[in-house]
């Protein structure tokens, strides 16, 4: 396979170092060096020149690329290309935009008659994630599959979780109700076996169905965390702009922002149920008259990790129990955690994760990256014929590092153990740290092979 990308931005160095980790043949495109110089040491062609040149698409080899991707900031730019590219012969084009406009449903055959096949906009992908975690002020991260048939929940374990010290084969039976699929713990990520223990300050993933989560919710001690009613964001970017129109109807948000001139925008984009705030969310007194002892959670969105972060600690130091912080230098990311910030958001990552979907070959919905841990979930369907519908998850031979954590069958939601049997056309989540999701994704295409 043979990847192009335009844009040696966040999301396309970012983008272009995941593909080099899946040794998959990648070219990036920038018209400054400096850009493409931040890529560092990485096994991708870089290419120093503009991305709506015929000529440099010619010789970056577009004739030969099975998927074109546009990441410039600039979206006009992305969807010149992108047209370019696939007059040129790219079987396949995404484009990042910034028009949420465009994501309309009868808007895609449109675009794919322009010759765009997929577009991104990572604010909303980030917001969707914002409002997860705004739902359950108790989860670090959640994911939703089949509108609930599956979710997944990311939850800091303190003292008084009830599960800790426990063989996991003692708590994760074939009738139990939750599979915990992933541990990070400090620096180390686990994929954990039977003999597994839950410690204290375990960031743990826990795969259960909708109505088992009040359960997980007691077993954990998390059940007096107070549900989420009144959010304060800081910062009034495109983020926070659609985070504050998807919250629930029952949140009251209030968005702090320092710039006037973009307190007006706002307070034309958004509805009466949204209050605009002119000042630094950063500022006790602000924060203190605007009602933070009240407020159930803070969310930091400006375009500067530390300012986030900060604001964030201040948040928690004033009784917020609920924090979230976009953090987008993945320097900083080990810090916010190690700070316990609570939920991280990075719309490269998020973003970079959407677009890595298009290059499975298997039939692949959804993947979902888990920064923290280091680890990746996808969800692939199981062709007819496949490796996996042949033998019971204990004999398929799955790489080390690897586990299944559920699936969905005719829109119900399914714990696996290893005498589970996987069937044709289940959905079936795939928890994989340390290896490349293009080793797994065989197990799931139909084969002629008598396995």
């Amino acid at each position: 396979m043979k990847i192009i990308i335009a844009g040696a931005g966040a999301v396309g160095i970012h983008l272009a170092r995941l593909l080099a980790k899946e040794s998959i043949d990648c070219v990036l495109i920038d018209g400054k060096e400096s850009r493409l110089n931040r890529l560092g040491e990485c096994d991708v062609m870089t290419f120093q020149a503009q991305p709506t040149s015929i000529q440099a698409l010619k010789d970056a080899g577009i004739e030969n690329a099975d998927l074109f991707v546009g990441v410039t900031p600039d979206e006009s730019t992305n969807m010149t290309c992108c047209m370019l590219a696939h007059a040129l012969g790219a079987k396949k084009t995404v484009a990042r935009i910034a028009n949420d406009e465009y994501l309309s449903p009868t808007n895609q055959e449109f675009f794919r008659n322009m010759g765009i096949d997929s577009l991104v906009y990572p604010e909303v992908l980030a917001a969707i994630d914002i409002t997860n975690g705004l739902k359950m002020s108790w989860v670090r991260q959640r994911w939703d599959v089949h509108n609930g048939a599956l979710v997944m929940l990311g939850i800091k374990l303190r003292e008084n979780c009830e599960i800790l010290n426990i063989p996991l084969k003692k708590l994760c039976g074939p009738d139990d109700p939750y599979h915990i699929v992933a541990i990070k713990r400090g620096d180390e990520t686990i994929i954990p076996s039977g003999l597994d223990e839950l410690k204290v300050y375990d960031l743990a993933y826990f795969m259960t169905t909708q109505e088992y989560i009040p359960y997980v919710r007691t077993i954990v001690g998390k059940e007096h965390y107070t549900d989420v009613k009144n959010v304060i964001i800081m910062g009034g970017g495109n983020t926070a702009v659609r985070a504050a129109l998807t919250t629930p109807d029952y949140m009251n948000v209030k968005i702090i922002e320092k710039d006037v001139e973009r307190c007006e925008q706002l307070n034309q984009l958004l509805s009466n149920n949204t209050m605009i705030i002119n000042g630094d969310g950063r500022d006790m007194e602000l924060l203190n008259e605007e009602g933070i002892k009240n407020t159930q959670a803070f969310v930091a969105l400006t375009g500067n990790a530390e300012t986030n972060i900060l604001a964030c600690l201040t948040a928690k130091r004033l009784g917020v129990r609920k924090t979230i912080a976009m953090v987008e230098n993945l320097d900083y990311v080990d810090m916010a955690e190690e700070l316990d910030i609570g939920t991280i958001i990075n719309k490269k990552t998020v973003a970079a994760s959407h677009i890595y979907q298009l290059t499975l070959g298997a039939d692949v919905k959804n993947i979902k990256s888990l920064m923290l841990a280091d680890s990746d979930v996808a969800e692939f369907v199981a062709a007819k014929d496949s490796k996996v519908t042949k033998k019971p998850v204990k004999d398929l031979g799955l790489p080390f590092g690897v586990t299944i954590g559920g699936l969905v069958r005719n829109g119900t939601g399914m714990l696996v153990n290893g005498n589970s049997r996987i069937e044709a056309g289940d959905s079936v989540m795939v928890f994989c740290h340390e290896q490349k999701l293009n080793n797994i994704e065989k197990f799931f295409q139909e084969s002629t092979f008598p396995w």
